[in-house]
């Protein structure tokens, strides 16, 4: 039965979904306590995550239309005219994962939002500082007149 198999794979983008908004907000208290040092781990976990959700999309698109079918509307229908034309229990079970996955991708597009902006904030206080070098960083020549800028090496804190 192509509901059921529907079901199920709406449980396992539920299940991705769950784990990906887990990853966010790890990045997000990464991001916030200023643990650069884990940002690029974070990310590649989130980029997993979301190469699983791609994957698990592609074998919701197929199974969706062999529900189409089943239940007598046009291929390519959304979940809530799959959900009208479903059978009880199907109509009721699809309109709540319907609801499940519309919220927990709000909840996702918002943490997106939020470590974008943390994320570009953190780039602008890195790029600040390496400003605040370039400029602090006047010398003298062998002529004892004031230079800017030098080929010397700097030490910079990791955690910017």
């Amino acid at each position: 039965m192509s509901l059921d198999e529907l079901s199920t794979i709406l449980w396992r983008e539920r299940e991705l979904l769950e784990t990906l908004l887990y990853r966010l907000e790890t990045e997000e208290l990464i991001l916030a306590n200023g643990r650069a040092r884990w940002v690029g781990r974070s990310s590649r976990e989130v980029e997993a995550v979301l190469d699983q959700i791609r994957t698990t999309d592609l074998g919701r698109a197929v199974e969706s239309d062999d529900a189409a079918r089943e239940v007598g509307v046009p291929e390519g229908s959304s979940l809530l005219e799959l959900a009208n034309a479903a059978p009880a229990p199907w109509d009721e079970m699809l309109r709540a994962h319907h609801t499940a996955l519309a919220d927990i991708t709000s909840q996702i597009s918002t943490l997106s939002k939020l470590n974008r902006d943390l994320l570009a904030s953190s780039i602008q206080a890195t790029q600040e500082a390496l400003l605040g070098i370039k400029d602090s960083m006047n010398t003298y020549t062998s002529q004892g007149s004031r230079s800017k800028g030098t080929d010397a090496a700097y030490l910079l804190d990791e955690a910017l």
